[in-house]
């Protein structure tokens, strides 16, 4: 009885652990491929015409600070609209996306 819970309970841990590694080398090349993708984005629009892709920048910062500045400041009411959502929105999925290539893309060997 002691044995057949012992080794129910080694295959369990090996499972845990073999699953953790696979997700972690999943996630791993996930940010390698989203890096990439940023790069190739970055050298194709610079590519296509430099001062489109710094005006995109540009805009890209002002939304991106709006965005930062209507998420921790609090609305009035609590409700945003318009363009306050869509700049909260889009600043929270950069945050996100900034945070998972810090964890994930570090050990990338691709740098």
């Amino acid at each position: 009885m002691g044995v057949c819970r012992a080794a129910r309970n080694i295959g369990e841990f090996l499972a845990d652990t073999v699953g953790e590694a696979v997700a972690e080398v999943v996630l791993g090349l996930l940010a390698c491929l989203l890096l990439g993708c940023v790069v190739l984005l970055a050298y194709l629009s610079w590519s296509f015409d430099p001062r489109l892709t710094v005006a995109g920048a540009g805009f890209l910062s002002l939304l991106l600070a709006h965005g930062a500045w209507r998420t921790f400041r609090a609305p009035p009411n609590g409700r945003r609209r318009g363009l306050a959502a869509l700049a909260a929105t889009v600043f929270g999925a950069a945050a996100a996306t900034a945070l998972f290539l810090l964890l994930y893309a570090t050990d990338c060997g691709c740098l």
